[in-house]
């Protein structure tokens, strides 16, 4: 089939009065069509597939184009030959989903795909991955198999998002979602997945990025288990990461917000997934105590859905044996069953067990800095300095004190080092925000407009993690002629 026209600026922006209102919808999504007995389950695996490619200003003529097309135009650098692989891992649960149940499974998966990678299908004209994905966001005989997540739209990591950004970064992509797929299917994404399994522990980030998710309509939140804590600072216990928890989060303000966490244990995520340890686990535990009841153990794990010959390789084969498996049980094993996020949650709250009832935990390092704030119990808030200033004593008494927060790769900091990358971060994002704000304040409208598009595009793509994950050199190049474009967009 011949390629569409390249669009020049993806769906991110000017309807966001309209996406607010629809994400806000209150009931439940998933409940009314699950075919599970919450009673009768005593343990649950939930996987998810995270999916990203980033957008590089590395076209034949310097434009923007998805670092997959990159890889199909110089297929004899590095990995670039597994292209075809990774495509096709794109699109491959269209097929197996539907082969699953009609072999009388039960499947589920959950699917996070950033914005960027959603923009590269269109700008390289890959209806038939698109195709794919509508299928598995659209088609009712696939709900409640197939749940996906919301995430950032250029995959950026929120430690070291400017905070303003955050929401920028959570609209963008529901906006993208939205203008795919259509409204009804981005009603149903209620849960949240973060780029890298990033969870900021600054107080103010946290607070901030929490609060943007409830604004935007997200009901829980996947984290990782050594990124957060109990109040106590103790670690989450074996059995603790087997159910739900609700993340406290409070700012320098004294003002708290909370979301649902569901736990995605330490481990090597691309193997875990990819020979569906989740479900193997799970089949040797039982209900875990909640309150004066019992609640089904949840074994949740993510990983991502391309990258790695485990991935590429093994995983399909894997997904569907251990899909046969759990339909072909015997009684005992019958008891566990594939569930996604929201379902879990649906049905737990649909036998009466809401989020109250979940254990409280916060983000990780926190259980030191607060007794430094609180002293003698003051109910005060203690302020934006006193924080930073207590964050500052604990560095010097402890080196390794970080609140640049915690992800699923503790072994690289994401902001050691690329101070040539987070330094123009926040210049170009305090250039955006002191143009743009009062202007959209006196219109929102102008958010509909092509000038301030290309200007939120560059914001959100200087951000994109990649361009540290991935080294200096050619990564940070790429970051460096981003952010030369959004100044330049700016200053015209």
């Amino acid at each position: 089939m011949p390629p569409s026209p390249r669009p020049s600026l993806p769906p991110i922006a000017g309807h966001e009065a309209e996406i607010l209102a629809l994400v806000q919808l209150p009931g439940a999504v998933f409940a009314p069509h699950s075919n599970l007995q919450l009673e009768q389950i005593h343990s649950a695996f939930a996987c998810a597939l995270h999916m990203h490619q980033p957008s590089i200003p590395a076209g034949s003529n310097g434009e923007l184009i998805s670092h997959l097309q990159y890889m199909y135009e110089h297929p004899g650098e590095g990995d670039n030959h597994n292209a075809d692989a990774f495509a096709n891992c794109y699109k491959r649960l269209a097929e197996i989903i539907p082969q699953l149940i009609g072999e009388g499974c039960n499947p589920r998966i959950m699917l996070d795909y950033s914005g960027n990678l959603l923009w590269g299908f269109e700008q390289m004209g890959r209806q038939d991955i698109l195709s794919a994905l509508k299928t598995l966001a659209c088609d009712p005989s696939l709900q409640p198999h197939v749940e996906w997540l919301g995430t950032f739209w250029s995959h950026a990591v929120a430690p070291s998002t400017p905070i303003p950004d955050l929401k920028l970064q959570i609209l963008a992509w529901q906006h993208h979602f939205a203008a795919l797929f259509g409204p009804e299917a981005l009603q149903r994404v209620k849960g949240f997945s973060p780029p890298e399994m990033h969870l900021p522990n600054h107080p103010d980030t946290l607070y901030a990025l929490v609060k943007a998710l409830g604004e935007c309509g997200y009901r829980w939140l996947l984290v990782q288990e050594h990124s957060v804590e109990n109040p106590d600072g103790s670690s989450l216990s074996r059995e603790q990461t087997l159910i739900p928890n609700r993340l406290v989060a409070r700012n320098s303000s004294g003002d708290t917000v909370s979301i649902t966490a569901l736990i995605k244990t330490q481990g090597s995520d691309t193997k875990l997934v990819g020979q569906m340890q989740p479900c193997y686990e799970a089949l040797g535990l039982g209900r875990q105590p909640l309150g004066a009841g019992t609640i089904p153990a949840l074994v949740c794990q993510i990983a991502d859905g391309e990258n790695g010959g485990v991935m590429m390789n093994e995983f399909p084969a894997a997904f569907i044996q251990a899909h046969q498996r759990i339909a072909s049980n015997t009684a005992e094993e019958s008891k566990t069953v594939a569930i996604n996020g929201s379902e879990y949650l649906e049905l737990l709250e649909g036998a009466g067990v809401n989020s109250t009832a979940f254990p409280v935990i916060q983000a990780v390092q926190q259980h030191k800095l607060w007794p430094l704030l609180d002293p003698q119990g003051s109910s005060e808030p203690p302020g934006a300095a006193a924080v930073q200033a207590a964050i500052a004593q604990l560095q010097a008494a402890d080196p390794s004190f970080s609140m640049a927060g915690a992800s699923w790769t503790n072994n690289l900091s994401w902001v050691e080092g690329y101070a040539n990358v987070l330094e123009p971060i926040n210049q170009l994002s305090a250039r955006f925000h002191g143009h743009f704000d009062p202007l959209v304040a006196a219109d929102p409208a102008l958010t509909q407009t092509p000038a301030y598009q290309q200007c939120l595009l560059h914001l959100l793509l200087l951000q994109t993690s990649c361009f540290r994950y991935w080294g200096q050199g050619t990564w940070t190049d790429y970051a460096r002629e981003i952010h030369r474009r959004g100044m330049e967009l700016l200053s015209n």
